[in-house]
């Protein structure tokens, strides 16, 4: 199927036959998309990708069953190589130009830089396509909101890139803590080791990532041939291209252009417990650490969570610590250090989790423990889950619905960090209640020629 020649009235048909199909049937998973596929699972996707060099590039590899008709990338550099293991593929360098020729796609992936993200996925949903975005899902709060609803309303499949979320592991957690193993959950710790970014040089000697570059360069690098670096900039605002930002992962160190380990780590160890007590919107979120850097992202900070009850699970503190700072109960309860982790603390015993395995502690009391049966079926595979909900209307587990609630609250802890302030969250109105100042932060100007709309 030579799905790039597709014409506007064979698409325009294929989308009555979808129609038709969802409407004669007779039942309908719950949380799958509205709009289903005229596919079946040996059918073929036409997927566009957007932003094919990083992140990107293992993206792409992870949908490559499917047809790739469209590469966009503001780095004709990565759309030369990747173009050439995809040679029928239409090439863009500017996201917008590609949206003015949708007829032939089905699905959108998107892996641009953070601060794109959402002006690069909102066109796709508000034409009804499926999207895949990398993680964070948005640069800041507001925009999450903006992603999160604009979904729900669209109906289709989205999945953003936590990939871990498809790991066995976090599934048996997930089973373990909903089925009331250490009782009720009052704490959780979640921490992570990497520290990258600002940082005093003490923090620096101990951590052992001294970073040269603590303010905005003054002067101008050259751009490297092949970078197209007004559109790599964006909605962002306008400043000479050096080479402290470009390549990555150097620009999500910069406020302007990324939030950092919180929401970069953040979408994928705070998701554990996001998903195993069903977390959405916090009360209030409080931030300390080394006084906040007006250009760069901290490497060391910690963020305390308030949860009221919901449902049966009673009101919660979510702790997070990045870089130097770590949960002081593992050195007071003598428990095991991991690197990074998340520990649950319940009124019946503990869990302890990373990637890709857990233990319950104390571990005499757990001894002989009996774990519940299996709950949460085995994952097909992350990619693979995205494009059998595209082709069927099966629910994903990282859907948009969820992961803007995890990008919101991540995005919280920062605003919180660069404030100085513990916010009292207004989730329905997007508002710091107790502090007005927070707003800059929570939603951002665009530079002129950008909007999301």
């Amino acid at each position: 199927m030579k799905a790039i020649k597709r014409s506007k009235k064979s698409f325009q048909s294929r989308r009555q036959f979808i129609t038709k199909a969802a409407a004669s049937a007779a039942v309908v998973t719950l949380g799958a998309p509205s709009i289903l596929q005229a596919l079946n699972n040996n059918e073929k996707l036409d997927i566009a990708i957007i932003g094919v060099g990083g992140r990107g590039g293992a993206n792409t590899n992870g949908v490559k069953s499917e047809n790739i008709v469209a590469l966009c990338d503001v780095n004709e550099n990565h759309l030369a190589r990747v173009g050439k293991q995809y040679s029928k593929a239409k090439k863009f360098v500017d996201f917008r130009k590609l949206y003015e020729k949708t007829n032939h796609i089905d699905a959108v992936v998107v892996s641009t830089c953070e601060h794109t993200h959402a002006l690069a996925t909102l066109p796709a949903l508000q034409m009804k396509k499926h999207v895949y975005c990398e993680k964070p899902l948005t640069h800041n709060v507001y925009e999450a909101r903006v992603i999160r609803e604009a979904a729900m309303k669209a109906g289709v499949a989205t999945q953003m890139g936590t990939q871990i979320h498809a790991g066995d592991n976090y599934r048996r957690v997930v089973e373990l803590i909903q089925g009331g193993s250490i009782g009720q959950v009052s704490e959780v710790h979640t921490w992570v080791g990497r520290a990258w970014g600002w940082q005093s040089a003490a923090q620096a000697k101990k951590a052992h990532d001294i970073v040269s570059v603590r303010e905005k360069p003054s002067k101008k690098d050259p751009i490297p041939k092949g970078l197209n670096w007004d559109l790599w900039l964006g909605p962002a605002p306008e400043r000479a291209f050096n080479n402290v930002y470009f390549p990555g992962p150097k620009w999500y160190r910069w406020w302007d252009f990324g939030n950092g380990t919180m929401s970069d780590l953040g979408s994928h160890w705070v998701d554990l417990p996001f998903w195993a007590l069903n977390l959405n919107h916090p009360k209030t979120i409080e931030a300390s650490g080394p006084p906040a850097h007006p250009e760069i992202a901290p490497a060391s900070m910690k963020v305390t969570y308030e949860y009221g009850a919901r449902g049966t699970r009673s009101a919660l503190k979510l702790h997070w610590y990045q870089g130097t700072e770590k949960p002081e109960i593992l050195k007071r309860e003598n428990l095991p250090r991991w690197g990074s982790g998340v520990l649950f603390v319940g009124s019946k015993g503990m869990v302890l989790s990373d990637y890709f395995k857990h233990t319950l502690l104390p571990e005499k009391k757990f001894k002989d423990f009996h774990r519940p049966d299996q709950a949460i079926p085995k994952s097909i595979g992350h990619y693979k889950e995205w494009i059998h909900a595209c082709k069927t209307g099966a629910p994903t587990t990282c859907n948009f619905d969820y992961a803007g609630w995890l990008t919101e609250a991540n995005h919280l802890g920062n605003v919180a960090y660069r404030i100085g302030k513990k916010i009292e969250w207004d989730h329905v109105n997007l508002k710091a209640k107790n502090a007005p100042e927070a707003e800059p932060l929570i939603q951002r100007p665009y530079r002129k020629g950008w909007k999301l709309v």
